[in-house]
């Protein structure tokens, strides 16, 4: 490693991460985890996907530990059974909607199961779809949906008016929710402690690791936090300068193959 630090659990951001832009698990990926076991460090992955959004890594990667989606609002086990969830309550996730709305951005609730999205054919729909290897219930009406929202995402192709709209949820919902971009294009809502910041809480808690002995790995601001809880951060290339500050570490972009370079340079101290 470049510094005498000990590692006991990598905890890595899926998008932008551990895949591609193209949601590919390259070879050398695959590889750098395998190799990490073979040391007797656990790996263990987080994101603002949905669980099930994240099974097509599970099995390639071999995890066995908890899992945390929804930037931490919904653990499960590899098999994806429930572990622990986070929903926000009623009034918050009401108030989300109408704030989201208001701003002039689509809306997307995540409930159960269920994938909310008003139009089908909206921003990122199709995409989103293909990520997550699921299709969306389509509706005007959110209902009952909102008694048990997990996350509700703002989605908007304009990142100026997304960041604004990001300062202006945290003010209004103050403690009382959890709101960060996990791309330039998503901003995620979730319950105040489902955050990527308090998955590394929750992983001490459930796994016994001490937080200085986690390495935390992502390229997006709700990544920050889980920066901010580990003993030591890397930023992948594509990242912002906001978010590279922050971290320990800066790794090549998810391209050309940061995720399994970050592993082999300051974990298994390859050159």
């Amino acid at each position: 490693m470049t510094e005498a630090r000990k590692v006991s659990l990598v905890l890595a951001d899926v998008d932008g991460t551990l895949v591609t832009k193209e949601k590919l698990l390259t070879e050398r990926a695959i590889r750098a985890v395998r190799q990490l076991r073979e040391r007797g460090i656990r790996f263990a992955i987080t994101s603002g996907r949905p669980p099930r959004g994240m099974a097509m890594v599970i099995e390639p990667l071999a995890i066995s530990e908890p899992i945390a989606g929804f930037n931490g609002g919904l653990f499960v086990k590899p098999n994806l059974s429930i572990i622990e969830a986070k929903t926000l309550p009623r009034d918050v996730a009401e108030q989300t909607v109408e704030m989201l709305k208001e701003a002039g951005v689509d809306v997307w609730v995540y409930s159960g199961e269920d994938w909310l999205v008003p139009n089908a054919e909206g921003p990122h729909v199709a995409r989103e779809k293909w990520t997550v290897k699921f299709d969306p219930k389509v509706t005007d009406d959110f209902g009952k949906a909102l008694d048990s929202a997990v996350k509700i995402v703002g989605v908007s192709d304009d990142e100026a008016l997304l960041k604004r709209v990001e300062a202006d949820v945290q003010k209004a919902l103050g403690d009382h929710a959890s709101a960060a971009r996990s791309q330039p294009y998503y901003l995620d809502v979730t319950h105040p402690k489902a955050n990527k910041g308090g998955v590394v809480d929750s992983l001490v808690e459930m796994l016994g690791i001490p937080a200085d002995e986690i390495m935390t790995l992502g390229d997006q601001p709700n990544d920050v936090s889980m920066f901010n809880k580990s003993g030591v951060s890397v930023a992948m290339g594509q990242a912002s300068d906001e978010v590279k500050q922050k971290a320990t570490f800066v790794t090549d972009t998810s391209e050309e193959e940061g995720f399994a370079k970050a592993i082999e340079r300051h974990v298994l101290g390859e050159k």
